[in-house]
């Protein structure tokens, strides 16, 4: 499961922990995952201290992202229709805060970045 290197592993579990403490928190995304045969995208901002469960932006290309949990080993198995896996992007750079993403794809029915 090689999605985080470890500048962005190390970046989300301080926002991770910063959660867990109770600190209001309002993070960039640290890592956009997407399927290139898909229409699914997940931007995500903390891990928890498990090292797998993941928090952010959810977009299963059902025309409803939502901010939510998903663990990194559940993503590693998914394949899209054309047995593509989900991949890291590697040209995302944030623009904006979690909650600013989940506002616009809220708003726009997808994650338009």
């Amino acid at each position: 499961m090689a999605f985080l290197n470890e500048q962005q592993r190390s970046e989300m579990l301080a926002n991770g922990a910063a959660r867990a403490r109770g600190d209001a928190v309002d993070p960039m995304p640290v890592l956009k995952l997407h399927t290139l045969d898909a229409h699914a995208t997940w931007l995500l901002a903390e891990l928890a201290d498990d090292g797998d469960t993941a928090y952010g932006l959810i977009d299963v290309g059902l025309g409803v992202p939502e901010l939510g949990h998903i663990r990194l080993s559940d993503l590693a198995s998914i394949v899209g229709p054309n047995g593509i896996p989900v991949r890291a992007d590697p040209h995302f750079k944030p623009q904006r805060t979690l909650s600013a993403y989940a506002a616009d794809a809220a708003r726009d029915g997808s994650i338009n970045d």
